[in-house]
């Protein structure tokens, strides 16, 4: 098992496309469109965001996650991953992988969340707001939650309005996220 850093543009789309198919499933209305957009065309530009795939010996991808720098440049919160196929605990392998090879911030918002990121090595842990917890993997630089800067991130709200102002925008952003979904490629190594 390998962990990937998917960088050509069109398979980082489909990547990314795909973990929001999975993340948010069928039901989650614009939202897997908002988070795709968004990502590609604010974090991937401005290099904030970094997409990875576990895969195994024949390049097949097995779990993917979506890594977003903080505002030091000193940390990567993940914010999607998912398992693919029948490979369930593929997902635990990679975050567990990150866990130990880069500065990676989880946030979980249940005991269950927190349990799973435990099992994945993240033994550091802050009180966040509104109940969260802030997991720190071991190349983490921050020693107390006061260290941590914000996660960049783009805004929801404006891209939800020019989708609706822009209707050529979001039927192209939509095509590419279809285009995205169809063309996930079967082998990234």
């Amino acid at each position: 098992m390998n962990v990937v850093h998917v960088k050509d543009a069109k398979r980082r789309d489909a990547c990314l496309a795909r973990l929001c198919a999975e993340v948010y499933g069928q039901q989650a209305g614009l939202t897997p469109l908002v988070v795709f957009t968004g990502t590609r065309r604010e974090l991937f530009v401005h290099e904030a965001g970094r997409m990875l795939a576990l895969v195994d010996r024949e390049g097949t991808p097995l779990a993917l996650a979506l890594l977003v720098l903080d505002a030091a440049g000193e940390g990567m919160t993940l914010t999607h991953s998912c398992a693919l196929g029948e490979e369930k605990d593929a997902e635990r392998r990679l975050i567990s992988e990150l866990a130990f090879k880069a500065p990676l911030r989880v946030e979980a918002d249940s005991r269950e969340e927190e349990s799973f990121y435990l099992g994945c090595g993240i033994t550091r842990w802050f009180a966040g707001r509104d109940g969260q917890r802030i997991g720190l993997g071991l190349k983490h630089p921050a020693s107390s939650v006061r260290e941590l800067s914000e996660t960049l991130a783009f805004d929801e709200s404006a891209l939800l309005r020019r989708f609706k102002h822009d209707a050529k925008t979001f039927d192209d952003e939509k095509q590419r996220f279809v285009d995205g979904l169809a063309n996930f490629p079967s082998r990234l190594a």
